[in-house]
């Protein structure tokens, strides 16, 4: 979903952009300037995407300020980065989900397609060695791949199932839907495995050997950031 993250302070002019077109919003519509409609819309929908963006690059910069300090390595410091990332996203998915179920299954699909893709042709231009294979990193081998093959597993069994209960009549729902329950073991289910995947990665791999060595000399000493801006930065995020 999102990414980015470094020593930039775009974060800044997208929050502050984002505030502020978002609160011209409701003020001229609180106002009755404007009425529901393209401008207010507008307004609206480009202000909550500079907000979330801005969101999602200061958890970035929360993460990797909290690898520094645990010493991780750059693969694993940005696989949390990029989890990290997604919890502004996360939240704007709520509010999708409350408005429109569907749009939000929609949403969720494809990024899980999108993610797909991207390590596709993340694999495919690869350099390659003398016999013609592409080294990856280990976890990305030993994790991502179980990952993706578990989701798209997941999507492709939660689809087939609502295929057969929209041809189909079933239980109380007359064949229209998955029930409560049902979502909420598929969820669960799904946040365990992540949960699983997330404690194998840093505790097998985020040390230096998860990703490809370097020459310590070469490397800048940076001062490491502080508890407090590490947990500022965090709230500011969520």
């Amino acid at each position: 979903m999102a990414g980015g993250g470094g020593g930039g302070n775009s974060w800044i002019y997208m929050l502050v952009i984002g505030g502020a077109l978002v609160g011209l919003g409701m003020g001229l519509h609180a106002a009755h300037v404007v009425s529901e409609g393209a401008v207010l819309g507008g307004l609206l929908g480009l202000g909550g995407l500079l907000v979330v963006f801005g969101s999602c690059e200061v958890m970035i910069k929360a993460v990797e300020g909290l690898a520094a300090r645990l010493d991780m390595n750059e693969f694993v410091a940005g696989t949390m980065a990029g989890l990290a990332s997604n919890v502004p996203e996360l939240v704007m998915l709520g509010f999708v989900l409350a408005a429109k179920p569907r749009v939000g299954f929609i949403v969720t699909a494809l990024t899980l397609h999108v993610g797909a893709a991207t390590f596709g042709i993340y694999s495919a231009l690869l350099p390659r060695d003398e016999t013609g294979h592409a080294r990856l990193p280990e976890p990305l081998v030993k994790l991502s791949t179980d990952l993706f093959a578990c989701a798209g597993g997941v999507f492709f069994a939660t689809g087939s199932l609502m295929i057969l209960l929209n041809t189909f009549e079933a239980g109380n729902h007359d064949g229209e839907a998955l029930g409560a329950p049902d979502l909420y073991f598929l969820g669960f289910s799904l946040l365990a495995v992540e949960v699983v995947a997330i404690t194998r990665l840093v505790k097998r791999f985020s040390g230096s050997d998860a990703s490809e060595p370097s020459d310590a000399s070469d490397v800048p000493t940076k001062e490491l950031p502080s508890w407090g801006s590490i947990g500022g930065f965090a709230a500011l995020g969520t």
